[in-house]
């Protein structure tokens, strides 16, 4: 098979503007912008999700921030100063000055021409902001999970049909260059790891204690304040992820993002799951640790395939990354590019022609090779070590995913995760905090992936 940089940097480019993807499946858009027209923008929660979203929003041209909303109004004020100071430093004027809120409804009744909203507020405020923006003809980017419950995620993808509005989740590695090329050159067109018949992934982080509210007056915010919106006390305010009917817990706080990729790099729903789990560390409502696996009936190749998944908070050991196993090789790939690395089987010799010629194409990159020594003649030789080079060209890894949002508004492009197609990823997540209560495997239904 012919397949040279050449052709890569091609179908890089359109895979970076959702041309690759046939996953919008909004209705055309009752409002067309020029390309070359500013977006209004809104930006509600600005806690840590908010502000990484925020550092890469400021880098992105053609967009003007028309609101802020967060119910604690120090951070309100902290978006504001980064607003205003990234404005400035570009030479453009913004009336954000005005325009911060604590309930988004004021935000909704008050700001009359916006063009999108970002969401990354905790996932139980997902579901009805999501819906009451849609509703009010903005289109939304929120964040993942789509909602703590499944019925909230499909709540929104209804508002989303029902509207002909754009939702695009947070799953910001559809829109990586980095995983399209895995997916859509390596895998598919090249088929480097031959028939793929598993993968693992995990996402290990280390011990580190609860969030607080600090000392202070600039950082005040009332209990009454908290108890109007849904927070019984600062402790779960500030620590929310691990509070039932808040979020859920660090499988879906940390593993939605590759259990995802377990189903976009096989090209399948799993058809059953079991896992196991528990609280044993921080004593919180939800596991601190999970680990569980997938059945896939049949990938894209055509075969079965399993998919082992581990979220450690107690330890940071191993980092986070997706490794895909192949009868040819593997890739273990992260968002972090050191994590990235891609193996071929020794002992392969019609092999190494072919991946020799993928070096001279530039379409990968071969390792210096490493011997370890064994008197266990049963033991398999390591394999050697290739990788690959795709330029971010100094984005932030969530910017691709916000900027194929603007670009979808606009006309331009699909969305490359669209609230359809992202139900049905999450709806996998959703089932291993189910199988870890009910100690035994779980079987998939079609009405689970159907929202």
């Amino acid at each position: 098979m012919e397949y040279n940089r050449r052709d890569f940097l091609k179908l890089a480019g359109l895979a970076g503007g959702g041309l690759m993807m046939s996953s919008s499946v909004a209705r055309a858009q009752e409002k067309k912008v020029a390309p070359s027209e500013e977006l209004n923008i809104a930006l509600v929660g600005m806690g840590a999700e908010g502000e990484v979203l925020l550092n890469s929003l400021i880098k992105i041209p053609g967009i003007r921030f028309r609101a802020v909303c967060d119910i604690w109004e120090c951070r309100r004020r902290y978006a504001r100063g980064r607003i205003l100071g990234a404005t400035a430093k570009a030479g453009k004027k913004t009336d954000l000055k005005d325009h911060l809120y604590e309930d988004y409804k004021d935000l909704i009744a008050n700001e009359k021409d916006l063009d999108g909203v970002i969401i990354a507020t905790p996932d139980f405020w997902h579901a009805p902001q999501t819906v009451d923006f849609l509703k009010a003809g903005v289109n939304v980017y929120c964040e993942k999970m789509m909602s703590n419950t499944v019925e909230g995620a499909r709540s929104m993808v209804r508002a989303a049909r029902e509207t002909g509005k754009l939702l695009q989740i947070g799953h910001q590695r559809k829109s990586s260059p980095r995983y399209h090329y895995v997916r859509d050159v390596l895998l598919r067109k090249l088929n480097l790891c031959g028939q793929i018949t598993g993968a693992n992934a995990q996402w290990n982080r280390a011990v580190t204690k609860d969030l607080t509210v600090p000392e202070g007056k600039a950082f005040a915010i009332s209990d009454e304040t908290l108890q109007k919106y849904g927070f019984e006390n600062k402790q779960k305010f500030r620590n929310w992820r691990w509070y039932k009917g808040l979020g859920g817990g660090p499988i879906s706080d940390l593993g939605a993002h590759q259990i995802d990729i377990f189903a976009y790099m096989f090209g399948g729903r799993p058809k059953s799951v079991m896992a196991g789990g528990g609280n044993n560390f921080y004593k919180k409502d939800w596991y601190d640790d999970v680990m569980c696996i997938y059945e896939f009936e049949k990938t894209y190749q055509g075969f079965p395939a399993r998919a082992f998944y581990q979220v450690l908070t107690t330890t940071s050991v191993g980092g986070y990354f997706e490794q895909f196993f192949g009868t040819d090789g593997s890739i273990k790939m992260s968002e972090n590019p050191a994590l990235t690395k891609i193996f071929k089987e020794r002992g392969r010799p019609e092999l190494d022609a072919k991946w020799e010629k993928y070096v001279a194409d530039g379409l990968l990159v071969k390792k210096a090779a490493v011997e370890v020594k064994t008197e266990d003649v049963r033991e398999s030789k390591p394999p050697e070590e290739y990788g690959f080079e795709v330029d971010f060209k100094g984005k932030f890894i969530h910017q691709p995913h916000l900027e194929n949002f603007f670009n979808a508004i606009r006309g331009q492009e699909k969305l490359n995760c669209d609230g359809e197609h992202a139900f049905e990823a999450e709806a996998a997540v959703y089932k291993v905090n189910e199988a870890v209560a009910a100690k035994k495997m779980l079987e998939f239904t079609d009405e689970d992936f159907k929202a």
